[in-house]
């Protein structure tokens, strides 16, 4: 465990407690959803302020079923993204395809315009700086029965990181984090890990753990 960092996204009511669970750990605390904005009226929201005052330092934004359920765009997802930043915590971008996309072979496609939505306003220097982890899950290997393969896996982290090194440069690419998504498994995280690409992996046992490499950690 010394050799990872654990983030930690519990569902809103329960931040709180597992900030008190946390005290004195290494453990990060991290929110599973914010509203954008600054201030305003938005019953039922949690504002960025309020989760960073029961200690997250980190926030999910993109998630699939976000996006599926609630109707969250690219568009919106950048603006989170942005907001997440502004507000001095660090942001775990979610990207991914559903079957139905991974099937026609538009996988690329997919995660190129999720990443670009979500990173359009982020900077050269935040990405280089760690402020945006990036979690590949595919929709289609999560809760199905399905698994991508740790060949599947490697060649779409390859291509994220591929298109952040054309977004953002060479320094950008080789610092930023690919986490894995697809529900991984004791019996298959091993194999997944040796991926030159795959630094992380998220969704061990709980739809909101992640735990990541050690080398170049920030968390």
């Amino acid at each position: 465990m010394s050799s990872c960092d654990v983030l930690i996204c519990p569902p809103a009511p329960f931040l709180p407690a597992v900030a008190a669970l946390l005290t004195g750990s290494n453990v990060a605390l991290g929110a599973q959803n914010i509203h954008h904005a600054a201030a305003g009226a938005f019953t039922g929201e949690t504002s960025l302020s309020m989760a960073a005052s029961v200690g997250c330092t980190f926030v999910l934004v993109g998630h699939s079923e976000r996006r599926e359920l609630f109707g969250e765009t690219n568009e919106i997802v950048g603006v989170k993204t942005r907001a997440i930043l502004d507000a001095g915590m660090k942001a775990v971008v979610c990207v991914g395809e559903s079957k139905q996309q991974y099937e026609a072979g538009a996988v690329r496609t997919v995660c190129a315009a999720q990443l670009e939505g979500a990173l359009r306003r982020v900077t050269e220097q935040e990405m280089v700086g760690g402020e945006v982890i990036i979690a590949y899950e595919p929709v289609w290997a999560i809760g199905t029965g399905l698994t991508a393969t740790p060949a599947i896996a490697q060649s779409v982290h390859a291509y994220i990181r591929s298109w952040v090194r054309d977004r953002f440069g060479n320094r950008a690419a080789a610092a930023v984090r690919i986490q894995y998504g697809g529900s991984v498994k004791p019996d298959s995280v091993d194999e997944l890990m040796q991926c030159p690409d795959v630094v992380g992996r998220t969704a061990l046992t709980l739809p909101s753990l992640f735990r990541v490499k050690g080398q170049g950690s920030r968390a």
